[in-house]
């Protein structure tokens, strides 16, 4: 006899009474659970998942896009608008089809051939700045154009191996998803820890790798100081420092130079540690948020429930010494904000800004439910911050009123009241393979072999603890700069697949093999998207030639990541010529 699905679900609820309860749950579950098949498996529908994923349909093979959440684009969608983009001439393929596509919705064309144009910054923004609701539309688009089967709620629970393979994955819900190659695209490494691959949550120290920029640091550029000069009007000193990176030498303590009053809150009792040792720890964590000046598009920006001005008095003690040195504050030494299109902004963080050292470190191990509960905090303290900056009246009256000008747009993250749906998570897990890039791949001194792209953006690690040193608050782990004026190098493409021994038909494209000082670099979203869509292409000749994701012929696969427009050569002037 032939049940509808509702009939199916009433009789099991009534078979129920006599069946054992875990038999039952087991039973029921096993019978609604759904079962995907793919020739490949993409885990994260982030920028590079979405990259993957139309990468390996544009190559003939089927594909399963999984994303934990509902909306693809992780961070390119989620609030990071104002793109870290490094050389444009160093981003290729489905990258740069995808701003270009995204930017034409403007009216706006990018010059590719041309290097970026600094106004005495990093190579942020500009062209490349762009409202969310728009590159989601575009990620949306995309998939749905080359036919990707779109998975959301998709929340990893299992992986099954069969021996040095992956044979399917298993949500949450239950559902099963059966594919011959795996690709993790998540930005925490999560179907590769589940997988049983190499990781590390450490800042490996210098000595590991030879590095000079790994471990705990206390770079001299952001040592609390008692004098800082005057910004010009892009709100930067003569040495690039921004107003948002201020780092005065300021008391910790609850009652100013008491110890036995204990620490402020947003301040940690940590061990200093010597400068370049281990130390566990991930950068700090924020939300990008997009607000706007638009009254009619505008929703309030609310404190939450639990708001208490006395959490950020070590904000009020930095105001004072910002005062003290003369400065003029408006919004700019709160946050760093790039104009957007339609009166919107790209509000990222500052010395006491979005970010919330030392929050973000469990993260990369945390469950599902425990992130979330991770990301609250993340966005309490910022509305309560926000709060502070627009009413508190130790306040300069000019902050306050820059403040109370913005409002979350209407028309941005509908389904959150207009704050990102996404948490930007600069780290996370790194796997541990064969190849490890390194600084000195970064700064030039060696060179990756097997380049699958390039990799152009500055050293850029954000706090990892706000802490007491020397009887003052220091930004510990904070580093910002260049890497030795070297141009774009190369990322080898052992770099994105575990060791043989550990699994055979998986790619990881922004958890990739690196240490911590050179992530600091790969990890921006345009690399993200060019390392994915290589895995991808890597992953389709694997199964073509039925070789494991270790043993894809290099040459071949250069050819067809030429063929696709990728850029995975660069030619230095220093080594005899120029791109």
């Amino acid at each position: 006899m032939h049940l509808d699905q509702q009939s199916q679900r009433s009789l099991f609820v009534f078979k129920g009474h006599i069946m054992k309860p875990i038999l039952f749950l087991l039973f029921a579950s096993s019978a609604f659970a759904a079962v995907h098949e793919a020739d490949v498996c993409v885990f994260g529908g982030t920028s590079g998942g979405v990259s993957a994923a139309v990468q390996v349909a544009r190559m003939g093979k089927t594909v399963v896009l999984a994303e934990p959440g509902r909306h693809l684009g992780g961070m390119t969608s989620g609030g990071l608008s104002a793109v870290d983009i490094g050389d444009p001439r160093s981003v290729g393929g489905i990258a740069r089809e995808y701003f270009t596509r995204l930017v034409a919705a403007y009216g706006k064309k990018l010059e590719w051939d041309q290097p970026f144009k600094s106004t005495g910054g990093p190579a942020t923004g500009g062209a490349y700045a762009i409202e969310p609701h728009q590159a989601e539309r575009v990620f949306d688009e995309m998939v749905k154009e080359a036919g990707v089967r779109v998975l959301r709620d998709a929340r990893l629970a299992g992986v099954t191996h069969h021996a040095s393979r992956i044979t399917s994955i298993t949500l949450e819900n239950g559902d099963v998803i059966r594919a011959k190659m795996f690709i993790d695209t998540t930005y925490e490494g999560d179907l590769m820890a589940k997988a049983g691959v190499s990781f590390t949550l450490m800042r490996e120290g210098n000595a590991k790798y030879g590095e000079t920029l790994n471990g705990i640091q206390y770079d001299e550029r952001f040592k609390p100081r008692s004098e800082f000069a005057q910004p010009g009007s892009n709100g930067r000193l003569k040495n690039g420092l921004g107003v948002w990176d201020r780092d005065f030498p300021l008391d910790p303590y609850v009652v100013i130079g008491c110890k036995d009053s204990g620490v402020l809150p947003l301040v940690e009792l940590d061990e200093v540690g010597k400068p370049g040792d281990p130390a566990p720890g991930v950068q700090a964590y924020c939300y990008r948020l997009c607000l706007t000046t638009n009254k009619a598009n505008s929703l309030p920006i609310t404190p939450p429930a639990d708001y208490d001005p006395k959490t950020y008095e070590i904000v009020a003690r930095f105001i004072e010494a910002c005062l003290q040195n003369g400065d003029d504050m408006d919004l700019r030494w709160f946050s760093k904000h790039d104009p957007l299109p339609n009166d919107k902004w790209d509000f990222n963080t500052a010395t006491f800004g979005g970010n919330l050292p030392g929050a973000s470190h469990a993260w990369p191990a945390a469950s599902y439910a425990e992130r979330e509960k991770i990301a609250k905090k993340h966005e309490n303290y910022h509305r309560g911050l926000l709060q502070f900056l627009a009413t508190d009246p130790r306040v300069p009256k000019k902050v306050r009123e820059d403040m109370q000008r913005f409002g979350l747009p209407k028309d941005e993250f509908q389904d959150t009241g207009g704050w990102p749906h996404q948490l930007y998570i600069r780290e996370a897990r790194r796997m541990v393979s064969d190849l490890v890039l390194t600084e000195h791949h970064t700064f030039g001194k060696t060179t990756a072999p097997k380049s699958i792209g390039l990799g152009s953006y500055g050293t850029d690690v954000h706090e990892i603890r706000r802490i007491v040193k020397d009887g003052v608050v220091i930004r510990e782990g904070k580093l910002a700069g260049g890497r030795g004026g070297f141009g774009p190098y190369q990322i080898g493409y052992d770099a994105i697949v575990p060791k043989k021994s550990e699994c055979t038909n998986l790619l990881v494209t922004f958890a990739l093999s690196a240490s911590h000082t050179a992530f600091a670099s790969i990890r921006m979203e345009p690399v993200f998207m060019i390392t994915s869509q290589s895995a991808a292409t890597a992953a389709v000749m694997a199964l073509q030639d039925k070789k494991a994701a270790q043993e894809v012929d290099y040459e071949k696969l250069k050819a067809r990541l030429m063929k696709d427009g990728q850029v995975v050569e660069w030619q230095h002037k220093e080594r005899g010529g120029a791109h």
